[in-house]
């Protein structure tokens, strides 16, 4: 991965009892003496490498890791458990704090990201000084729930998990395609869904694509498996794969309104967001509203999931309860604010590091 890595950022194998992770790390000026430990965790189809500018951003003085999730990027691929929903991620990232001697740590958590840092939140509150939250999932996962409090539409999480996955855009990431010949090609994807100024990436694009590229597929892995289901359209969530972790029946982070100890969360996104709205384009109850998808059985029985409006109402109740959170809307940037909008993303997170 050398090849890969920009000047000043290295790679290493941790061995952990979970799995071998692939890290990432921007040392601190004086490498026995950081101020801070800064640790990233990636989204879906991606890998520690989308992170690289941000950590180069960080002052000299801060130690920045970006940890590779079991199967994405250089890491190990085992099964992920989906019925444990983020856990096996958010246990990996504790695994890898432990082998590195980390005890407390700053957590920044980009899309699916986002989710397992709340995770690692819920179950060891005591690692956590600080919560990024870059274009998170929303806390009742991904499709298949309404409303504010992320009721569910169906018992079986109907329309969310594996078999909600492009099985073309699947086939083209096995193959490791690079090319923008289709609208389901990695590139194209990039292009039209996780940057909204892909022309500001120009130089880093081939870089970025080979990230998405590191995803193993498979019923293990990404997308995970999928069965019957009696509701549209057809199928629900699994119990094996990345995608079936934020299956509604699988995730709900909503605990973290109840921590006894409240790290302050930044949460930052952007505006012209495709992936994380709510109006996504990766819901499928939003492409049968729209006609994409056929035979929709309507608002009333498939409604589309406010995402943003989730977050939110859950984000307002921790305030209630005693934390601390700010919203930061960026009106120019896509699912990925720290590539659309660098500079304002980057002096939003030193502002709420306390850099």
């Amino acid at each position: 991965m050398t090849a890969t890595l920009f000047d000043g950022i290295t790679a290493r194998r941790v061995e952990t009892p979970r799995y071998a992770a692939n890290v990432l790390e921007r040392p601190a000026a004086d490498p026995a003496a950081p101020t801070a430990t800064v640790v990233f965790v990636h989204g879906n189809v991606s890998s520690a490498l989308f992170y690289q500018p941000t950590m180069l951003a960080l002052p000299a003085d801060v130690r920045a890791l970006a940890i590779d999730l079991r199967g994405f990027g250089d890491s190990e691929t085992k099964p992920v458990d989906a019925t444990r929903g983020l856990r096996d991620f958010a246990d990996d990232v504790r695994a890898v704090l432990d082998a590195l001697g980390l005890d407390a740590v700053h957590l920044i958590g980009w899309s699916m990201g986002g989710g397992v840092v709340l995770q690692v939140a819920l179950d060891a509150p005591e690692r956590v000084l600080s919560l990024t939250l870059e274009s998170p999932v929303s806390p009742y996962g991904f499709g298949g729930t309404h409303g504010p409090d992320g009721a569910r539409n169906d018992a079986d999480g109907a329309g969310t998990g594996g078999g909600g996955a492009n099985p073309d855009f699947v086939a083209r990431l096995d193959a490791g395609d690079t090319t923008d010949e289709a609208q389901t090609s990695p590139r194209t994807v990039y292009r039209t869904a996780y940057v909204a100024r892909p022309e500001t990436q120009t130089p880093h694009e081939d870089l970025w694509v080979a990230s998405m590229l590191t995803t193993k597929t498979g019923l293990d892995n990404y997308p995970g498996d999928a069965v019957g289901s009696d509701n549209w359209p057809g199928f629900a969530a699994g119990a094996r794969g990345v995608l079936n972790t934020m299956a509604p029946q699988h995730l709900d982070l909503s605990g973290i309104v109840d921590l006894s100890v409240k790290p302050r969360i930044l949460w930052i996104r952007g505006e012209k967001d495709a992936i994380v709205s709510d109006a996504s384009f990766f819901d499928l109850n939003q492409l049968g509203a729209l006609g994409v998808i056929p035979g929709w059985p309507g608002e009333g029985v498939a409604p589309v999931q406010p995402m943003v409006t989730q977050t939110r109402a859950v984000l307002e109740r921790y305030a209630a309860n005693g934390g601390e959170y700010r919203e930061v809307v960026l009106p120019e940037a896509g699912h990925a604010p720290h590539l659309d909008e660098a500079e304002v993303f980057d002096r939003e997170l030193a502002t709420h590091l306390g850099f």
